[in-house]
């Protein structure tokens, strides 16, 4: 993935202080696959599950991100492309693209949905439209999944760590999808959905609102290529970029992740979406880059 040299947004602030601790967390699931990291948690299944704690509310203090750190480079770049995408798509339909904040922490930070720990995941909080990142998750991602420019047998130093750059941009992209669904009022109707039904009915819900979020992903990277053709040769997607974002979404399915952990596949409780659908939804958004065929709920809201 090609980034080095493009805008970064001015949205991107650090932590400079920390929520209240959480016990427990997600640590068996990463355990069994970290792959569930790729996507992240969605604070509305976290909420569900104990893995937020809700009522905290934002006491962290922030500030502009000032580092120069790669990571920090790329969050800015990634999330500059996300707002030049979206701005485009709600001019489009004559709506005006509101740009949620992103924000990175480190091992904990409390938000408008609760506290929250690394474990959690990145996720983003509709309460106050910011995407939640602890940098460390781009470490276990290369860490865990071996995910550096040796691994395409390069070696050398300027690939190193190219590699990858894609299935972390799709995290980002990813949870920025779930800011579009507020914005366009889909959380909203989800959340409101699922108090009026059963548990199981709410995670079929929960797992529409992410299909969702990862054909808007999808939405993204078509539509980012052809804005940055014209700012750099080829556009910014390089050769294996779209496998590597199609094999992570096919590894971090509810269903997959299940077998991994050494538990029995039950349909009911998922909440993000089989391998198979996950794969299905963020290519068909990165096939033709129409918000318009991520219809997931198809009459369900």
């Amino acid at each position: 993935m090609k980034w080095q040299g493009r805008r970064g947004s001015s949205n991107v602030r650090t932590s400079s202080g920390g929520g209240k601790m959480l016990g427990g967390g997600i640590g068996g699931i990463i355990i069994a696959g970290i792959l569930w990291l790729v996507f992240g948690v969605n604070p509305m299944t976290a909420l569900q599950t104990g893995q937020v704690v809700a009522g905290g509310g934002d006491n962290t203090s922030t500030e502009p991100a000032t580092s120069d750190d790669r990571d920090t480079q790329f969050v800015k770049v990634v999330l500059a492309d996300t707002e030049a995408v979206w701005h485009q798509v709600f001019n489009e339909a004559g709506q005006t693209y509101q740009e949620p904040s992103l924000l990175l922490f480190n091992n904990q930070v409390s938000s408008a949905c609760g506290s929250a720990t690394a474990a959690t995941g990145p996720f983003y909080c509709p309460g106050d439209q910011t995407v939640y990142l602890d940098l460390s998750f781009f470490a276990e991602m290369r860490q865990n999944l071996g995910i550096t420019g040796d691994q395409q047998g390069s070696g050398d130093r300027e690939n190193q760590g190219k590699a990858g750059d894609f299935a972390q941009a799709y995290v980002i992209s990813h949870e920025v999808g779930h800011h579009v669904q507020t914005l366009l009022g889909i959380t909203q109707q989800v959340s409101q959905a699922s108090r009026q039904v059963t548990q199981t009915q709410a995670n079929k819900l929960s797992v529409l609102q992410e299909l969702q979020a990862d054909c808007f992903a999808g939405v993204w990277a078509h539509r980012n290529q052809q804005r940055t053709e014209s700012i750099v040769a080829g556009g910014f997607l390089e050769a294996g970029d779209v496998d590597e974002a199609i094999n992570a979404a096919g590894q971090i399915g509810d269903d997959r992740l299940a077998r991994a952990s050494g538990g029995a596949v039950v349909p009911d409780n998922f909440t993000h979406g089989t391998s198979q659908q996950r794969v299905y939804w963020f290519t068909r958004g990165l096939e033709n880059g129409n918000v318009q065929t991520c219809d997931t709920f198809s009459g369900a809201l």
